[in-house]
């Protein structure tokens, strides 16, 4: 378990994804305000769930808020899949691996990391220090009487990454190793950062809003007693129709993980909800609310509670202008 210093409480913040000034906007909603240079607040603490990058428009600015933070000891953060791509996106494979970059320069992959690569162009070393940062950070966080992680919390496998690295780290060797697939390294990465995944039968897809075709759907991991896709399929693109009632097959459900209702409260992103922030579990709160496609962006205010409340939910709508003016905020905070 991570040791945490003494907070009232916890404000666990969902993907912000860029949208700076709409971090800033939640701070000041949550009673965070500024003190050289970093946001405080008098007896509570923010915990970032990752994915503070790409896309948005004000990504520097989402990752200095954070970092201020966090080094400041004001905030914890845990990587999302977001930071992990960015990172194997940046670095070089080892010479033997025959490939350029951990992670293939490929035109989807060039569109994920444009905007991020584009506010850094200037930046080069701000952008280093960031890509430095990230490996400071964990995959996952516990203390006493809550867990968080960017997707999905899979015991066996935040055991097997504490057994190596007790801080929850990666580093780049890690890194490597993940991109190699069927390695530990690769599925402590992808179950913690990506969560469960379903391959859709054979001649079906689904069509995402951003035109992406996607041959796996997201599945989540608190159903009870699963029977169906229906049942575990989590995220906003639409499953074919008939694909809803189908039943799952044992190797299906073999592969999925299961966060049970007596376990402490857990905090994710990752899934893109829509819509009023609900809980899901009574013990789990997903905080991704599609910010940076002018949905909300969402904090859990948590302090202390075994059984979690949707009354505790605080968020911003972000606005149109979060891509077209700068905020007050943004202007005195650089």
């Amino acid at each position: 378990m991570n040791e945490a210093p003494a907070a009232q409480g916890y404000d666990l913040i969902g993907d912000v994804h860029g949208c700076g000034a709409t971090l800033a906007a939640l701070l000041e909603r949550l009673g965070y305000h500024q003190e050289d240079g970093v946001y405080r607040h008098s007896d509570r603490k923010v915990i970032f769930l990752g994915d503070l990058i790409d896309r948005g428009p004000r990504i520097r600015l989402a990752v200095s808020i954070a970092r201020r933070m966090v080094e400041a000891g004001e905030a914890h953060m845990v990587l999302g899949n977001h930071e992990v791509n960015a990172l194997a996106y940046c670095h070089r494979a080892p010479a033997t691996s025959g490939h350029q970059w951990l992670r293939p320069h490929t035109p989807r992959h060039n569109r994920i990391v444009q905007a991020t690569l584009t506010q850094y162009r200037d930046h080069p070393r701000e952008w280093q220090q960031t890509l430095d940062w990230f490996l400071e950070i964990p995959l996952c966080l516990e203390f006493a009487g809550l867990r968080v992680v960017h997707a999905c919390w899979d015991q066996a496998l935040v055991d097997r990454l504490r057994a190596r690295r007790a801080d929850a780290c990666i580093d780049l060797d890690f890194l490597a190793a993940s991109m190699r697939s069927g390695t530990d390294e690769a599925r402590i990465l992808d179950r913690l950062t990506r969560g469960n995944h379903l391959v859709l039968p054979e001649g079906m897809d689904i069509h995402s809003e951003d035109g992406a075709i996607r041959r796996t759907a997201r599945a989540h991991f608190w159903a009870r007693h699963p029977r169906t896709w229906g049942d575990v399929i989590f995220q906003p693109d639409s499953l074919p129709a008939s694909l809803e009632a189908r039943e799952l097959s044992e190797d299906e459900l073999a592969r999925l993980s299961h966060y049970a209702v007596d376990q402490p409260p857990l905090f994710v992103g990752h899934y893109w909800c829509e819509g009023v922030p609900a809980l899901p579990a009574p013990n789990i709160a997903c905080l991704d609310y599609s910010a940076v496609k002018f949905g909300r962006l969402v904090a859990y205010r948590w302090s202390g509670e075994a059984t979690l409340s949707a009354d505790n939910f605080v968020w911003v709508d972000v606005p149109q202008d979060e891509y077209a003016r700068a905020m007050p905020w943004e202007i005195d905070f650089d």
